[in-house]
């Protein structure tokens, strides 16, 4: 360790790490003389500060790790079993994909297709999507109906009709989508008031909450959180390896 390494780690810990009643013993010129040898060091040595950087976003992701993982099993049946959610595929599967989504986001629609390969190539994975509007009105308004449709036996049309608009998804949108698949829109729109469709939406923002979940499309996959875009090979295989596991551990 070169003399002016370890001078710039001495000025470093006195800026940072001293109490400030300590700090405040140095000299106004003292510590300009410190942050000119810090200045001048990284100025040099510029490639510290990507090392830092580096460290900070592994400190991060293992953080996020934790995080999730306590709230993966603390809250596996709300997240894998919410009684509110659309599931499809086999309801029986002996796996289960989270998917939380948004019929605004354009990775949700690219996700949209890899999801239904899957359904139609893998008879024994039920799939569970959680509403979670974040792009505003006309993604309230979308996911608020996609859940109403249930009642009308038609929510996996309807899913994949509103990703399969090539505008962007309104309130407008999505009745004519209804429409078009022999929806019943008056009822339509009475069930989107009932009160179980806004506790559903409600509880899977709090879980996507408590997940570190900040955008759509998101998986989940047994013991793993995978947010983003997932291709069907990876999904494919992330199941595998539940089943070589052993089976689910949580879903």
């Amino acid at each position: 360790m070169s003399h002016r390494f370890k001078a710039l780690l001495f000025a470093s810990a006195l800026v940072f790490h001293l109490p400030q009643a300590i700090a405040q013993d140095f000299s106004t010129a003292q510590k300009d003389e410190i942050k000119k040898v810090i200045r001048e060091f990284l100025l040099e040595n510029p490639e510290i500060l990507a090392e830092v950087q580096q460290a900070y976003e592994l400190k991060q992701r293992v953080a996020e790790e934790k995080i999730r993982t306590t709230a993966l099993s603390q809250l596996a049946s709300d997240i894998f079993r919410l009684p509110g959610d659309a599931v499809v595929g086999n309801v029986n599967g002996t796996v289960t994909i989270v998917e939380f989504l948004d019929y605004n986001c354009g990775w949700c629609k690219r996700s949209m297709g890899e999801v239904a390969k899957l359904v139609a190539s893998d008879k024994d994975v039920r799939i569970v999507f959680k509403e979670f509007p974040i792009f505003g009105e006309g993604s309230e308004y979308a996911a608020k109906a996609a859940l109403a449709s249930q009642k009308q036996g038609k929510y996996w049309d309807f899913h994949q009709a509103l990703f399969s608009a090539e505008q962007q998804v309104t309130p407008e949108v999505v009745d004519a989508v209804a429409i078009g698949l022999g929806i019943n829109l008056e009822q339509l729109k009475k069930d989107m008031e009932d009160p179980a469709v806004a506790a559903t939406m409600v509880k899977n923002q709090q879980l996507a909450q408590s997940l570190l979940l900040t955008g759509t499309p998101a998986f989940i996959i047994d013991e793993q959180v995978h947010p983003g875009h997932i291709a069907y090979a990876k999904m494919a295989e992330a199941i595998q390896s539940v089943r070589d596991a052993g089976g689910c551990k949580l879903c």
